[in-house]
């Protein structure tokens, strides 16, 4: 019979350092829940007073299940340490391993904690991250690896150029050898690695790296065991807390956000297992909008644990009219970060028609990592820009910089970008891509990018490949008091660019 080998001193560590820290069963009950709070008052006071809805008179309840008083900060702590466990209890983790997973940013804050007793953790992350978010990875001493891609489903760069894709496998080559990784394993499995990065899949890169360097991977987006932590854990917590209040979860909508799947196809189980019924409604940002974390719901099409069927609604809401409702409820020191706000904005749509009854939004995070951006928001800085706000303003700009530390624009992408925004292409500057890469690595701003963004107006537009580095680099700017606007979509979203092979307009960077 083979031995599993369980590593039984980190196990111990794990569950008296980690797992005793956070909601879990014990006897058949959760121990360290997360509040429960009344947000009613502050809910229709805020209809009221921000968007002239008076619902004071319906027979309403909101709670909010604020999980952003967990270690960590948020939700994704649960499935994490969930998935840690078993994997240590069943020796797929051991004490000399290297944890490595594609994240948007709080499932990776989130296995920080495994840094805690030793083990590495390393986290694929992409540049569309709020400087905030980085913060915390950072704080959390989990080793980055940052890509210009995002973290979901993509339908891929086709035909793309091979230059491009031998230099995108080159800076990932680059950044494993800077982690201690041998980059001759990786040598061995380019023709494989070089098709994940020509599909932008970087949920499976995550798992080959995983296999070749022989780490280990949880596997968040897929694994069933993200959802499983909610079903047995999250939902029983919440069902707990009402029936101490002779109150029943039974009686309430649920409305969450969606990152991958684990909390909505939990709560949705065990929502249909216990009481036999839809009650889930889950929240997407509209088309092409960023918000903290989630996923638009075209991009959460093409993920397993997306499962429309097993919820009550989807709603798609415009971050633009809830990103009021954060300020209110963050000025009324609630700890809710943009999904949050997304949700309860979600209640606002479904009560303003008179819709009553009982809700309990999920409170995935906080408003720490997001601060800063808040504060921008209602200091009527711009920080991205469409292809038509930029065009519409483009004499307010000193100069429009290209920043990217893989890629620069061939001649013919420099045409396409002044074409696009109507300018001579002598306004147009280049900064060498390693002092983007300086920038971005140290948070400190280079003398020759310093110089760039010199002129009598005050500010510029950056463009990147697809908007990502670009706001990046923006965000970092604007902390140092330096205001620039990112062009959202990048080089590869303007009229000339959309569906072409990017290798005609860009090239791999040499200095």
């Amino acid at each position: 019979m083979e031995e599993t080998n369980i590593d039984n001193v980190l196990l111990e560590r794990f569950e008296q350092e980690i797992w005793n820290k956070i909601p879990h069963l014990e006897e058949g009950k959760v121990i360290n829940a997360t509040p429960l709070i009344d947000l009613t008052s502050d809910f229709k006071e805020c209809a009221k007073n921000l968007y002239k809805l008076d619902i004071s008179y319906l027979d309403l309840k909101v709670y909010g299940k604020f999980d952003s008083n967990l270690i960590s900060g948020s939700i994704k702590i649960r499935p994490a340490i969930y998935i840690m466990h078993d994997a240590i209890k069943t020796g797929k983790l051991k004490s000399d391993q290297t944890i490595i997973e594609a994240t948007s940013g709080n499932f990776g804050i989130a296995l920080g904690q495994m840094s805690k007793l030793g083990l590495t953790v390393v986290s694929l992350v992409s540049r569309k991250l709020q400087e905030g978010v980085f913060k915390e990875l950072r704080n959390e001493n989990i080793r980055i690896m940052d890509l210009d891609m995002d973290i979901c489903p993509a339908s891929g760069m086709k035909d793309s150029d091979a230059d491009v894709l031998k230099a995108t496998a080159g800076n990932v080559r680059s950044q494993l050898a800077e982690l201690g990784f041998d980059p001759t394993k990786f040598d061995e499995s380019i023709e494989e690695i070089e098709k994940l990065l020509a599909a932008e899949d970087i949920i499976n890169l995550a798992k080959l790296i995983s296999k070749i360097y022989g780490c280990f991977c949880p596997e968040q987006y897929d694994n069933e065991l993200n959802i499983d932590a909610h079903r047995t854990i999250t939902a029983v917590e919440i069902d707990q807390q009402l029936h101490e209040n002779e109150d029943s979860l039974e009686d309430y909508r649920l409305v969450c956000s969606f990152g991958t799947g684990g909390t909505s196809g939990g709560l949705s189980k065990y929502m249909n297992e216990k009481y036999g019924k839809k009650a889930i409604h889950v929240v997407f940002p509209s088309a092409g909008q960023d918000v903290a974390g989630i996923r638009t719901k075209a991009k959460a099409e093409g993920l397993k644990l997306y499962n429309p069927d097993a919820y009550a609604a989807e709603h798609e809401i415009d971050f633009g009219q809830a990103k009021h409702l954060l300020k209110f409820f963050v000025d009324k020191s609630h700890n809710i970060g943009e999904s949050t706000a997304l949700a309860l904005y979600t209640v606002l749509e479904m009560v303003s028609d008179g819709d009553k009854g009982k809700f309990i939004v999920v409170v995935a995070d906080g408003i720490e990592k997001y601060r800063k951006n808040l504060e921008a928001m209602f200091k009527n800085q711009r920080i991205q820009v469409s292809l038509d706000e930029a065009a519409a303003s483009v004499q307010d700009y000193d100069k429009i910089i290209w920043v990217h530390p893989q890629y620069t624009p061939k001649e013919a992408g420099i045409e396409m970008i002044a074409k696009s925004l109507g300018i001579d292409k002598e306004k147009i500057a280049i900064p060498k891509a390693s002092t983007i890469n300086e920038l971005l690595s140290t948070q400190q701003i280079p003398e020759e990018l310093s110089k760039e963004l010199d002129g009598s107006k005050g500010k510029s537009l950056l463009i990147c490949m697809a908007g990502n580095t670009s706001l990046m680099t923006a965000q970092v700017l604007a902390s140092k008091g330096i205001v620039t606007e990112s062009l959202n979509g990048g080089i590869t979203n303007l009229p000339e660019g959309i569906g072409k092979n990017p290798g005609k307009f860009i090239k791999a960077a040499t200095e």
